[in-house]
């Protein structure tokens, strides 16, 4: 029989990271669209990085950072007494981190889109910044929005390398589905790899398909 607390992990800790990359990714996609300040291509480059670094740099870095014997790891251990190596919330910020550039690039893409009558036209008719985000932006770049949360949803649920190296194998702790099906390969128990494998591979192109189509939708319906 199958073990579902893998999967449990890995939807669970797919939706936490990008609900909480969301909060973070509208602020840098929008200082990164329309923010004239120096060091931007270098903040730009720091954010991309992910895209680009195997993953186990990044979880080799991460590893020393939040090790609870140096640093910043040992001042959270003996401060907040929070141990983020070899935990579920240290997956979700290692998830964060490499997932970054699939929330903020399409956010900042998103603005970048949109005209620039529409700030025009909110500040003629009295609204502050905050007011001209939330009712008027934000509802006119819904496509980039979904995008950006489904590509960071599904980038979390395929991660391996970055989860395994900060959170290692921890049954019902870090033991997500990538992880899972690298265990049942080395014991040749092909048929759970194979189940677990299949599940995601489904549901993922079930969610793509999903965001594709609302997207063409949407751009149709803009366009009538």
């Amino acid at each position: 029989m199958i073990d579902w607390t893998p999967l449990q992990l890995t939807f669970g800790l797919a939706a936490l990271t990008t609900g909480l990359l969301l909060l973070v990714g509208l602020p840098l996609g929008y200082g990164l669209a329309y923010g004239k300040f120096r060091g931007k291509a270098v903040a730009e480059a720091l954010i991309a990085m992910p895209l680009v670094l195997p993953p186990t740099v990044l979880g080799f870095y991460l590893l020393l950072l939040l090790s609870p014997n140096r640093g910043l790891g040992a001042w959270l251990n003996e401060v907040l007494g929070l141990q983020l190596v070899f935990s579920f919330e240290g997956i979700v910020l290692a998830s964060m981190i490499y997932s970054l550039p699939f929330m903020v690039q399409p956010i900042q893409a998103g603005f970048q889109k949109l005209p620039a009558a529409l700030h025009e036209a909110a500040y003629v008719l009295g609204k502050n910044r905050w007011q001209t985000l939330f009712r008027v932006l934000l509802p006119n770049m819904k496509p980039a929005l979904l995008t950006a949360c489904v590509l960071s949803f599904a980038h979390t649920i395929g991660e391996f390398g970055i989860v395994l190296m900060i959170g290692g194998n921890i049954p019902g702790e870090t033991r997500v589905a990538s992880i899972a099906i690298y265990d049942e390969v080395e014991q040749l128990n092909y048929d759970a790899a194979h189940l677990y494998a299949g599940l995601l591979l489904g549901i993922t192109f079930v969610i793509l398909l999903l965001v594709y189509g609302v997207n063409r939708e949407g751009i149709k319906s803009w366009h009538a």
